[in-house]
């Protein structure tokens, strides 16, 4: 601990440095007596963070927040507290960091994706929270070892999947690549353990070859009077790890362990040294990158080349500027080190457009799990690079299409895409785009909007997103209408009246898990899809459970009394009769009856498939009786038409003309007509009533088709 007071001192100003030893005071005396799981001193903890960040660059308020990332949840210290001792900037990094409140969460996923929700918030306000973060998961990782092995496991799994992701997005490949090997100590030990012993076996067994490599380049760089560095650098475990799981390769079938770096001054160095080593060294065909003519979505920048030798080994060259090498390893973290340099400020910029378009489009998800999938999905995915007709370079997801092209311009560019143009030919809006496509959109003004089938199309989910955001926007007064009807049909399903379960305390219950405003925004948010209608309807049965369990216990009792089935059964007397849930039977059917055993009477409908299969001796002449004026029946259609919106809006209007009740809707889209179909279960009277629902649909020309189902 008295080594970093001492680093401190070398590396930050008078000011900076009383700051930092203020705050390393402070940490150590609210820690005092507080231990690790491995049994240390607690304060080492914010300590090895400071570390890190020094390690990185990070400025002084930086640094003293990671002494103090844990003061507010640990110890009795207040957020006034430390904007009084350090002022606003340090507590907004501190509280930024601080781990979430214990509040009562539904379950262990949805607690991390509302965690990961608020870092995202927090790094769009200043990046510094992400990257203490990043220090603190890795120091975490390291001690990793104290825990038991399910939370190895668990730390294990959220880093590999969100942080060791982040960092590497952000360019901190120093702490990326010392993220996933640790995480593959914890998730596939014996992996780790073989790679680990027989990597290194390998490395010495090749030293002479790297050796030879570096002595080459170096006589090359001599001949052409460019001055430089040349050093072999080994590849982390996890990429090993990860090429062999993903082409199905031994260890013994990786050529490329060690990479050759070489650093030089300028770009014009970069390529000339490019052209003379593949003067030397016949190159691998297709594994040319040029990473400094369109740079990764991190900003990283560099040329890499695979080449053979003249006795047919194989090797991996890396060729960057020195500014380069420095932007690869910080990432950015290296802003703050040089924030003079107007180039790295502008990488900063770069890398900060991506965390404000996830803010951008978060706003459009309620739920925090969504978040956190959607999220993965663009951290994950690896990239597509296209041009803009100007030359303008274009990160975009793998297997990405001009709908997703088109949503990266602007929201508006999409929503009025009618058309898309690849390397000056029309292309359908699903095509997949290749890297280095030349990329054109065409708009209308007079485009009524995207479709819904345009999110089965795009593959990024910021544009996924967007297109939700354009129907929850433009079409609010429609997808109230379908979510009030989806929620009301799913109330009768569940055999609940609506109106019943939505009272104002139940939405007021409702709505503090969910952030509703009000009923309007509750139904405009199941008609767009943007929470389910059993998210809802779960939790105002939940409610009126508990406020009226007298009531629920009085319709139990009714739900079970007998009443009259409507149906007569030929020369038998007092047996039970019910309905098959196979095909539905409504009076005005052809109906025939199957004696079950232990069970009564099943009435089929006499075209019922499943009667050819039953035994003759046991089927039975039935027939309708006159039946009560209360007595109702649910039946089976389904509906094919443009969109499921458009077809439950139509289906709700004609039932509601005929005063039917829908009891119950399932959506889905045929993939291969491209079209949407609802299966909705009907309470009706009689065989006339359905014929004449299914005639009043026929007649509207958005509905392709509507026929009785079997079930």
């Amino acid at each position: 601990m008295i080594e970093i007071l001492t680093r401190m001192e070398n590396t930050y100003n008078g000011k900076e440095y009383a700051l930092l030893k203020h705050a390393y005071d402070y940490s150590r005396k609210a820690h005092v007596n507080q231990k690790r799981a491995s049994g240390e001193e607690y304060f080492i903890h914010p300590c090895t963070v400071a570390g890190i960040l020094i390690d990185l660059g990070l400025d002084a308020a930086t640094v003293a927040a990671a002494f103090l990332h844990d003061v507010i949840e640990d110890t009795p210290v207040s957020e006034g507290d430390i904007k009084k001792e350090f002022g606003e900037e340090v507590l907004e990094l501190v509280v930024g960091v601080t781990k979430l409140e214990k509040i009562s969460f539904t379950s262990k996923e949805e607690e991390q994706a509302e965690n990961f929700r608020k870092i995202f918030v927090a790094m769009a306000k200043d990046i510094r929270v992400i990257i203490i973060k990043l220090a603190d998961r890795l120091h975490n990782m390291r001690s990793l070892n104290f825990l038991s092995q399910e939370r190895q496991q668990r730390m294990a799994r959220e880093t590999l999947e969100i942080y060791a992701p982040l960092a590497d997005r952000l360019g901190i490949s120093q702490i990326k690549c010392e993220l996933e090997d640790l995480c593959l100590k914890y998730l596939e030990p014996d992996f780790y353990e073989y790679l680990s012993t027989n990597v290194e076996e390998r490395l010495k067994a090749n030293v002479e070859f790297v050796d030879h490599v570096v002595s080459e380049v170096k006589d090359l760089l001599g001949e052409t009077n460019v001055s430089g560095e040349v050093f072999g650098r080994k590849k982390h475990l996890y990429s090993i790890y990860r090429k062999m799981k993903e082409r199905n390769k031994t260890l013994d079938q990786i050529y490329d362990l060690v990479a050759i770096r070489i650093i030089v001054n300028t770009i014009d160095e970069c390529y000339e040294v490019f052209g003379k080593i593949h003067h030397k060294w016949k190159p691998v065909p297709g594994r040319i990158k040029d990473y400094i003519a369109t740079p990764k979505p991190n900003m990283y920048r560099s040329l890499h080349t695979t080449v053979v030798t003249n006795f047919g080994k194989v090797f991996e060259i890396q060729i960057r500027t020195y500014e380069m090498n420095h932007a690869a390893e910080y990432g950015i973290a290296a802003h703050w080190k040089y924030k003079e340099n107007k180039k790295i400020a502008d990488d900063l910029d770069t890398r900060l457009s991506w965390i404000r378009e996830v803010m951008e489009w978060q706003g459009g998800l309620k739920d925090s799990k969504e978040f956190l999938n959607s999220l993965k999905g663009d951290i994950y995915s690896s990239e597509v690079l296209v041009f803009t007709p100007k030359g303008d370079v274009i990160s975009l997801p793998k297997d990405a299409t001009p709908l997703d092209f088109a949503y990266s311009i602007h929201s508006a560019v999409g929503n009025k895409c009618v058309g898309a143009k690849v390397n000056s030919k029309m292309v359908p809006l699903n095509t997949t785009l290749n890297v280095g496509d030349v990329v054109e959109v065409i708009t209308s003004q007079n485009s009524k909007g995207p479709s819904w089938d345009w999110l089965k199309i795009v593959k990024s989910s910021s544009a996924r997103v967007k297109i939700k955001q354009f129907f929850k926007r433009e079409m609010k007064d429609e997808n109230i209408k379908t979510g009030k009807v989806m929620l009301d049909a799913e109330a009768k399903h569940r055999g609940y009246n609506l109106n019943e379960l939505l009272t104002e305390d139940a939405f007021l219950s409702i709505s503090a898990k969910l952030s509703f405003n009000g009923q309007d925004e509750m139904f405009a948010s199941i008609g767009y899809g943007a929470v389910s209608v059993n998210q809802v309807i779960i939790k105002l049965i939940d409610y009126h459970r508990k406020s009226q369990p007298q009531q629920e216990a009085t319709k139990f009792f009714k739900s079970n009394k007998k009443h009259d089935s409507g149906v007569s059964v030929k020369g038998m007397a007092g047996l039970l009769v019910r309905f098959a849930g196979c095909c539905n039977p409504v009076p005005g059917d052809d109906i025939v009856g199957f004696i079950s055993r232990g069970h009564g009477v099943t009435v089929h409908r006499a075209d019922c498939p499943n009667v050819n299969n039953f035994d003759k001796d046991r089927l039975i002449e039935v027939s309708w009786t006159k039946v009560a004026d209360d007595g109702s029946y649910n039946t089976g259609i389904k509906v094919l038409g443009h969109t499921q919106t458009e077809i439950l809006t139509i289906v709700a209007g004609v039932c509601s003309q005929l005063k039917l009740d829908i009891v119950s809707t399932n959506g889905r889209t045929d993939s291969k007509t491209n079209s949407a179909v609802v299966d909705f279960h009907i309470r009706l009277n009689s065989a006339e009533e359905l014929k004449n629902l299914i005639n009043k649909l026929s007649q509207d020309p958005k509905i392709l088709d509507v026929f009785r189902t079997a079930n």
